[in-house]
């Protein structure tokens, strides 16, 4: 239960969870935040005002699937880590996992790195397909995964060599 140890429950990852038919058509940002509380870098950064939080700031962040486009700007503007960006159309088989990442080493274009899920337990291990500075004023890089299509709701972070 997110309450006691931080981890949303499946109710919880519903209510943000875009729909099959939305994940079908390209990349799009999914909000995990879950509490209310005064932030809304996420809403500034998107440049297509695909995240809203209504009725103030104090609200939960909320994506309109007909207007984002999947950019990953928010990913690295949360600064609670919650934002991640699927692209169930990359292969067959795989999709693209876009996910924040603030701690060193940093891993490298192709790199294998193990993939966890939100209770840090191991998924497998993927091949990093990009990464992508936050910027000079922002340390968080974003890690794109090629994981199986039947995990890209599942991972949520990496570990990086052994």
């Amino acid at each position: 239960m997110l309450i006691k140890d931080g981890i949303p429950t499946a109710e919880d990852l519903a209510s943000v969870c875009p729909s099959e038919e939305r994940l079908a058509k390209g990349p799009i940002a999914i909000t995990e935040c879950f509490q209310n509380i005064a932030c809304n870098p996420c809403t500034k950064a998107c440049p297509q005002h695909a995240i809203s939080m209504e009725p103030d700031i104090n609200a939960l962040p909320k994506v309109d699937p007909d207007k984002c486009i999947g950019c990953r700007v928010c990913v690295a503007k949360c600064p609670g880590l919650a934002i991640f960006v699927v692209d169930m159309t990359y292969s067959e088989e795989k999709a693209l996992v876009t996910i924040p990442y603030e701690f060193l080493p940093v891993p490298a274009k192709e790199q294998m790195v193990t993939g966890l899920n939100r209770s840090g337990e191991e998924l497998g291990s993927f091949k990093v397909n990009r990464v992508t500075s936050g910027g000079k004023t922002n340390m968080t890089w974003m890690i794109t995964l090629e994981v199986p299509k039947n995990l890209a709701m599942e991972v949520r972070n990496i570990r990086v060599g052994v």
